[in-house]
């Protein structure tokens, strides 16, 4: 295939985007958000169901509509929007062409068809087996063989990725190391291509199973290799969404890593331990050795959590950094009331930070204890955590970046800039709350999947105290609410696509233009230290060390109150 192609540089960003890498971003981020509603209008079914006062949709209709909504935020939304990223990261970033154009539309074909294959499963009634889709409650043969081909077309753009990184590579379109934005995207193919690998492991099984050619597959195998891809999905998600909070940092305020070198190190930690966090939805597995589950939850896990906390330290203190050096000097916060929080793209991202550490990380910590797993392993309070992390860190991440990607990628003027700026505000904070009552009424033992949380017409019923019935009603208000900040975000993308004024497209030429080489900094060139040089950021991180002792307290004090059973 020839290798002509055109290059094209955005007036406004100063980014280089080369023609076959730009149409595959564009293809990949639409499907992407096309799926995201899909996943927001099934929410609607299952916040306004869960919600006792109004519980919609009867029990066949609900888990129908529970599994789709699953599957097409947790997998479809998520990884098409992360393979744009890749190409991102990769193409453009890196100002080279896109290695294999044709397997990468070879692979969104594979996904797209994949996806729809899968909907039209779930969609059809015969395979509401939930996101888990555990063995032997068996869905459709399509079920399992939309999920393999969309699998297999990720993997393939994740090899297209690491080959438009060996092309710039050898065109030297850059001298060094990598940027850190796209070393991040690199952690997250590498943690992708495990991911996907151990799910065609436990899926082509399961396929052969469900059309009669394999007799039967162990359930504690499945289970345990499907974790291996279930919870290192979101694995990806995290490396790819704290590649695009340094991307954010860097476009909002020009703000360097405070360590680059500390920050591939945390980078690295999440390639040897992060898939391992997976053990805690397997705590209460009794196939499982207690060795494994202790080295698992006790060491391994907190090398991933010692990887984020990393993260959440330098991307505020470096957007600190930053500011103090245009004069943002008074007293600990003026950095930070000083900061856009009217640009959409810097307070989503700060709004994602936030909750991702303080309700996503602790909660997750608190969950990878076993002892403290055992009180709400299985209640809500699991989907309480992983909306904390997906949604407040992964998805709202997302919507902050495309509204950067809008005019430099799509080249259109955004529409209803008002409703831009309050998007993230409505949605993140909404999620804010509706995690901290999911995870409240799962601490009072809420069950996590049930359609009636009240059993009624149980031979044995259980009176719930009314604080659970109220944290359920609260959840089911708070995720209107959000529901609301992601129509928003759809208007405003889908929108700015279709009637956005069009913008000036740039120049275009046969060739890219390389990076140009960054002199060293002063402070590189230099040893020792430049003193305490983000007060602010370091006050942030005592605050949340105080309130994740607080919260692991508390645990506790849940645990000890079980205790008199024995």
């Amino acid at each position: 295939m020839s290798n002509t192609t055109t290059y094209r540089t955005c007036p406004r960003s100063g980014l280089q985007f080369e023609a076959q890498a730009e149409k595959l971003m564009l293809a990949n981020a639409v499907v992407a958000v096309v799926f995201l509603l899909i996943g927001g209008i099934l929410a609607i079914g299952v916040v306004l169901t869960r919600w006792p006062a109004v519980h919609w949709l009867e029990a066949d209709t609900f888990y129908q509509v529970l599994t789709a909504h699953g599957i097409d935020m947790l997998i479809f939304w998520i990884i098409f929007f992360e393979v744009a990223v890749l190409y991102f990261c990769s193409s453009t970033l890196l100002r080279c062409r896109l290695a294999t154009p044709r397997f990468a539309w070879l692979a969104f074909a594979l996904m797209l068809i994949g996806a729809i294959m899968n909907n039209v499963a779930v969609f059809q009634g015969g395979s509401s087996v939930m996101m888990t889709s555990y063995v032997p409650m068996m869905a459709a043969p399509s079920f399992y063989l939309g999920l393999i081909l969309f699998a297999v077309g990720a993997l393939i753009a994740c090899f297209v990725f690491l080959g438009t990184l060996v092309i710039a590579k050898r065109d030297k379109t850059y001298q060094g190391s990598v940027p850190l934005v796209t070393f991040g995207a690199i952690v997250a193919c590498i943690i992708a291509v495990f991911t996907i690998t151990s799910g065609a492991i436990i899926l082509i099984p399961t396929f052969l199973m469900s059309v009669g050619l394999v007799k039967q597959v162990d359930p504690l195998i499945y289970r345990t290799i499907w974790w291996a891809f279930g919870h290192s999905s979101q694995q990806i998600n995290v490396a790819a969404h704290i590649s695009i909070w340094y991307a954010v940092a860097a476009i909002a305020f020009n703000a360097k890593p405070m360590s680059e070198r500390v920050s591939r190190g945390a980078f690295l930690l999440y390639i040897l331990f992060l898939q391992l966090a997976s053990a805690h939805h397997l705590l209460a597995d009794p196939g499982v050795s207690t060795a494994w589950k202790v080295v698992n939850t006790s060491y391994f896990m907190y090398f991933a959590v010692l990887a984020s906390m990393i993260h959440g330290l330098t991307i505020p203190g470096a957007i600190e950094v930053a500011q103090r050096q245009k004069g943002y000097n008074n007293g600990l916060f003026e950095w930070l009331r000083k900061a856009p929080w009217d640009n959409p793209v810097f307070s989503g991202v700060f709004i994602s930070l936030i909750g991702f550490g303080f309700l996503g990380g602790i909660s997750g910590v608190m969950m990878g204890t076993e002892q403290l797993n055992m009180i709400i392993h299985n209640t809500i309070y699991v989907p309480g955590h992983f909306h904390a992390t997906v949604v407040v860190g992964t998805t709202l991440s997302f919507m902050a970046l495309t509204y950067f990607l809008i005019p430099v990628l799509f080249k259109r003027e955004m529409i209803a800039p008002g409703l831009a700026k309050i998007q993230p505000y409505l949605f993140g904070l909404s999620m804010y709350f509706f995690c901290l009552v999911m995870m409240g009424a799962g601490t009072l033992g809420v069950s996590r999947r049930h359609w009636d949380m009240a059993f009624n017409g149980a031979a044995l019923a259980y009176e719930w105290p009314g604080a659970a019935y109220l944290m359920m009603g609260l959840v089911g208000i708070a995720g209107i609410a959000a529901i609301a900040g992601g129509a928003i975000y759809i208007y405003v993308t889908v929108g700015s696509l279709l009637w956005g004024k069009p913008l000036d497209q740039g120049k275009q030429s046969a060739k890219p233009t390389p990076i140009p080489p960054t002199p060293l900094a002063p402070a590189v060139q230099t040893y020792g230290s430049a003193g305490f040089a983000a007060p602010g950021t370091f006050t942030l991180a005592m605050v949340f060390l105080v309130a994740f002792v607080l919260y692991y307290f508390i645990n506790w004090k849940y645990l000890s109150q079980v205790w008199g059973l024995s």
